[in-house]
């Protein structure tokens, strides 16, 4: 039987939050025997719909008054009843008049049936152009679950994350499960940031489909990028046990390791874990069947160990160890692409074949000082390759086309990458990175150039067997630094690279705009959460001890914020008063607030890179203090090439008295800041390194 609300026009309450709410646009201005029967049809297909009980049909009335709106329908539901063919049954859908919906009203709204004469002025309301649009002969023959299917999809598209959510939860609700409803429900939670419900929801959907791999790999990889480490083994070990023959997840039981550490004897207790877990895996790794060779390779293909650099430790062992583990697996699969080759023999007025591959020839940290080493080449001696894998184009793309003599773009196919860099027939191939992006750790484990370096774009050793040379920096590298590398150390001019000096916009903003008080003292902290170690916290709340002003701006720290309450707790002061977390999405914020700030900090054991040359860029006092390896010395290296060198402490009680006269001091601070914008020439753009790197790549051709 169909019933009607009529009472409360505007009552939110008319749409019934567990029904179907479907939206017709009837144009009330037609003559009266057009109109009914328009509705009559409509309601008839409603109400014969075989979930028509489930359904709440909503009729607008807002271009005309309730009394005649209630008269009209009244009519119509009374000629339906008296048919012959009407529905007589108990059930039936529920019919509501509303003359106006507002936002949260638009959010029930699961379709719109569009009737012949329908109101078109109505029709172009832009939020009924965000749900979907049926004739009555579609509604006749849709199911509601497709119903709602396509609406929750729809807006999950759209980024209207929790609409999609409500639909998507409609649909469990009615017990219709499949993996692709939860996997799009995981990701409108994760896109929303329901932390909590996304991860419940994932581990819902696991146990309905637990050897769905996505699943596992998207949990698992979560919890350890949010600090829950022992919840992220734990998950990879049940994965496991579903899918004991997925490479992937035996990579993830044994060699996870925490990307932000809580308490300082964490880092010895999860790389002891790692060194058994990698010598568990090699001996479990077999590559005797073409299936066994398939799953490690499709393994090595979606992960790298990113996370083991961040321990401040010498890793050229455990690099070498994993190295030749890759190696292995890519001989296994790829054996015409390992053997030596030959340097090919060079023709009179025939020009050095150099060769650059990487996933991130755009604008990306690890990967943008490159273009000044093919910006400043002799193309006169060189020719040069370039090799995109990635699929990210922007107009630092553009410029390493401008830049390259041959380049090629193939995102995604290993396979088809390596083919065209053995067609090309090249003397040197060089990686900027390796061990950012899984493919091109695989790509390096080859043999696809007689002479095959890597750069300091992740400057980590390698540790494969197939990497000649480490290209680094004079500046960078200590004495017995030969020792941190699996690859022959190679020390180029200055800071080994081209940075080509950044555009920064004038100052536009201000810090009232970043909600900053503007007679705090600014302590820039922009590094990535997993740089922080917890044995410096301490340097922060000292800073603030003898700074009431500082303010300690984090762009990516929220994960730090628990042990950041202990480090300041432990001199009895609060870490809110001093710390602010803010999400800068935008280049342009990110640079205002470098502009607005008064210091940067730089992190222990791993410095910044590209943040500090930005920061330099903008005239922002930097303090630092060099670490033991490499990858600790980046800024120490900038501010010596810089001439600026007051601000480099030797030890954590030197750094923290800088950064205190930094903030106090705010003549001393001007006086660096002007230093810097007049020495800015000697750091950016600097052609002496590449004329080192072009005189290695002939010396090491004509030894070879």
């Amino acid at each position: 039987m169909i019933s009607t609300e009529k009472e409360s026009i505007n009552d939110l309450d008319n749409l019934n939050t567990s029904n179907i709410n479907i939206i017709i646009f009837p144009d009330w201005s037609q003559p009266e025997e057009s109109l009914c029967l328009n509705l009559e049809k409509v309601i008839q297909t409603v109400n014969h719909h075989p979930d028509s009980n489930r359904i709440n049909l909503i009729i607008d009335s807002s271009n005309v008054t309730e009394d005649i709106a209630n008269l009209v329908l009244s009519g119509v539901l009374m000629n339906l009843l008296m048919s012959d063919d009407s529905d007589t049954s108990s059930t039936g859908c529920e019919i509501s008049i509303i003359d106006s919906l507002d936002a949260e009203c638009w959010e029930m709204i699961s379709a719109q049936i569009i009737l012949n004469d329908g109101n078109r002025e109505d029709l172009s309301y832009s939020p009924a152009d965000n749900i979907p649009k049926y004739t009555i002969d579609e509604f006749c023959n849709i199911s509601i679950v497709q119903l709602i299917y396509n609406l929750a999809n729809k807006l999950c598209q759209e980024g209207q994350w929790q609409a999609a959510i409500a639909q998507y939860q409609k649909l469990l609700e009615f017990q219709i499960y499949s993996l692709e409803i939860y996997g799009n429900l995981i990701h409108c939670y994760r896109s929303s940031q329901q932390t909590e419900a996304y991860y419940a929801t994932l581990n819902q959907a696991i146990a309905l489909y637990p050897t769905e791999g996505s699943l596992h790999f998207s949990l698992i990889i979560d919890l350890r990028r949010n600090g829950r480490t022992k919840e992220a083994i734990a998950s990879a070990e049940n994965a496991c046990k579903w899918i004991p023959d997925d490479y992937t997840f035996k990579l993830l039981k044994y060699l996870t390791v925490p990307s932000i550490y809580d308490h300082e004897n964490e880092i010895n207790f999860y790389r002891q874990r790692y060194i058994q877990g990698l010598q568990d895996l090699i001996a479990q790794t077999s590559l005797n069947t073409p299936e066994s060779k398939n799953n490690a390779l499709a393994g090595i293909g979606r992960l790298t160990n990113f996370y083991l650099s961040y321990q401040a430790q010498n890793d050229r062992d455990l690099q070498s160890q994993y190295g030749q583990l890759v190696h292995k697996i890519m001989a296994a699969n790829y054996p015409q692409w390992v053997a030596p080759l030959s340097i090919p023999n060079l023709q009179p007025q025939q020009k050095i074949r150099i060769g650059y591959v990487s996933h991130f020839l755009h604008s990306y940290s690890g990967t943008l000082w490159l273009t000044g080493w093919l910006r400043y080449c002799n193309h006169q001696l060189f020719e040069i390759y370039c090799y995109y894998t990635g699929n990210e184009p922007d107009p630092v793309t553009e410029q390493f086309q401008e830049y390259s003599d041959v380049f090629h773009h193939i995102p995604h196919n290993l396979s088809g990458v390596c083919e065209q860099i053995i067609a090309d027939n090249l003397h040197i191939l060089v990686f900027p990175e390796i061990g950012m992006n899984p493919q091109t750790m695989q790509i390096a484990g080859l043999r696809l150039a007689p002479v095959q370096c890597v750069a300091w774009g992740h400057p980590v050793t390698t540790g494969l067997p197939t990497i000649d040379y480490f290209l680094s920096s004079e500046l960078m590298e200590t004495e017995n630094a030969q020792a941190h590398y699996s690859e022959k150390l190679i020390r180029l001019p200055n800071i080994g690279v081209s940075y080509p000096k950044p555009y920064i916009p004038p100052i536009i903003k201000t810090r009232s705009d970043f909600q900053l008080p503007d007679d705090a003292v600014i302590y820039l902290c922009c590094q990535a959460p997993f740089k922080y170690l917890p044995q410096y916290d301490f340097i922060l709340a000292e800073i603030a001890r003898r700074v009431p002003q500082a303010k300690f701006v984090f762009l990516r720290g929220t994960l730090l914020q628990p042990r950041l309450q202990r480090a300041f707790t432990a001199i009895n002061l609060n870490s809110e008063d001093y710390c602010v977390f803010l999400s800068i999405p935008e280049r342009l914020d990110y640079l205002m607030i470098n502009l607005l700030a008064d210091v940067y900090l730089d992190t222990f054991t791993w410095s910044g890179g590209n943040t500090t040359l930005e920061a330099i860029a903008c005239n922002l006092p930097v303090v630092t203090c060099p670490g033991e390896f490499m990858r600790g010395r980046h800024s120490d290296s900038f501010l010596k090439m810089l001439g600026v060198t007051g601000t480099i402490a030797q030890n954590a009680a030197e750094y923290i008295d800088i950064a205190v006269k930094l903030g106090l001091d705010s003549t001393w601070r001007n006086n660096i800041a002007e230093k810097m914008s007049q020495n800015h020439h000697l750091l950016f753009d600097d052609q002496a390194c590449v004329t080192g790197l072009e005189s290695f790549y002939r010396k090491v051709l004509s030894a070879e």
